[in-house]
């Protein structure tokens, strides 16, 4: 007899029918099933591969240094010479790059952080893709790579470290440079400007933008600009635009509501056609005009002129736009000091007047140990900061090279950027 708790008795007929899958579904026993599961595992581990062998993070290398490194004293007093202690390639770098206590090199696709002086790597960055541009800001080193055919992939590297920090995307256009007014940092380009802030979020965008959704935003089509220039939020723009009788003269904010449609300040038709952007204050700014040459300063807030200085330059000193559209120049509490290409000329950090010029240069110069120094050829030479009265005459042996030297110091170190090559002297 069968107890009523107990469950009932299974049959061998019964067992057999429960172990047969239900119908529409079939065992997982088969040979093929598990060729097919082998299968699967083996493409989705290719494919994770292939994506990983593709990506950025695969293609990136990142050797980092010390968090620590003191910044360098300089002189106590004027050194009676100086010569080449060290130099690196560095074609990425329009200017010397200095960022804390560390001097950043770029090229081959590599931004290297080198001790100021040795010249030795304290860290270094590398990426499978060119350098367009590598600049210091906010006390970092921004480092800028492209794809394509666009400045696209920005960095911002740790100045002591070289530790990775914030990352963005942008439309830089190739050749560009990086202006910053501490604030913000702006591309230079012929036909975009680009302006993001500290934490890489774009606050800004002026010319012909790409993937244009919003027709009627920006001021004027069709315009390719000349020099850039900022300062304190405000970014100004040599502009020559289709139906304009010379040169155009634009200011606009560096943020607004939406950052593509540009809160601008003032434009007007200047005259000229061969300008150039020298510099700017919050008030004022500097430019340089052809027939008649002359210095001309505008108020940027009006585009009203309100000074014009005549000036003793070769034609050639405006032929054709400098490099990156960035004029070169030294900019301190002291002064601007802007190469014009066959002369460096210092005017007043106030109201841009002119202070004094030497002939005969290589590029804007730098100030160092209480004297303002500026590139000659076969040397340096030593003016005072406030009259440019010559002091003297360092040699310096550059190898056969040249051009045009921008200048640099860091501590007891002398930079010169000669080109493709950082050159660090002491």
């Amino acid at each position: 007899m069968q107890r009523l708790d107990s469950p009932p008795a299974t049959t061998s007929a019964q067992a057999e029918q429960a172990e047969r899958p239900a119908p529409g579904r079939r065992s997982f026993h088969r040979p093929a099933d598990y060729v097919a599961a082998v299968f699967i595992v083996v493409a989705v581990l290719v494919v994770s591969f292939v994506l990983w062998d593709r990506s950025d993070i695969r293609n990136t290398t990142l050797v980092t240094g010390p968090s620590y490194q003191p910044i360098p004293a300089g002189p106590t007093v004027f050194p009676p010479s100086l010569a080449q202690v060290w130099q690196a390639p560095s074609a990425a770098t329009p200017v010397p790059v200095i960022a804390g206590p560390t001097i950043a090199t770029a090229a081959d696709g590599s931004v290297v952080g080198r001790d100021p002086l040795t010249g030795d790597q304290r860290w270094r960055y590398t990426r499978d893709l060119g350098l367009c541009t590598v600049s210091e800001t906010w006390g970092k080193v921004i480092a800028v790579y492209h794809k394509a055919t666009n400045c696209s992939e920005v960095t911002e590297l740790d100045e002591t470290s070289g530790k990775r920090g914030s990352q963005r995307n942008g439309d830089a256009q190739m050749g560009t440079q990086l202006l910053s007014d501490g604030t913000y940092v702006t591309t230079t380009g012929p036909t975009l400007l680009d302006t993001w802030r500290y934490d890489m979020v774009q606050t800004m965008e002026y010319g012909t933008v790409p993937d244009f959704y919003n027709p009627n935003v920006q001021p004027r089509k069709d315009c390719r600009y000349g020099t850039v220039s900022v300062a304190f939020g405000l970014i100004g723009v040599l502009e020559r635009c289709p139906g304009d009788n010379g040169d155009r003269l634009s200011f606009y904010r560096a943020t607004a509501t939406n950052a593509d449609q540009p809160s601008v300040v003032t434009s007007n038709v200047i005259g000229g056609h061969n300008g150039r952007l020298i510099a700017m204050t919050a008030q004022y700014a500097a430019v340089v005009q052809d027939s008649p040459m002359r210095l001309s300063v505008y108020n940027d807030q009006t585009g009203a002129i309100v000074a014009s200085y005549p000036l003793d330059l070769p034609e050639s000193d405006l032929s054709g736009d400098p490099s990156g559209l960035v004029v070169p120049s030294w900019t301190d509490a002291d002064g601007v000091y802007w190469y014009t290409g066959s002369s460096t000329m210092a005017l007043s950090s106030t109201d841009f007047h002119p202070l004094w010029t030497v002939q005969g240069t290589l590029g804007a110069g730098t100030p160092f140990a209480g004297k303002y120094l500026l590139p000659v050829p076969n040397g340096i030479e030593v003016v005072d900061v406030a009259t440019g009265a010559k002091v003297g005459t360092i040699g310096v042996n550059r190898n056969g090279y040249s051009g045009p030297v921008a200048m640099a110091s860091l501590g007891p170190m002398v930079l010169e950027q000669r080109g493709s090559v950082l050159a660090a002297l002491r």
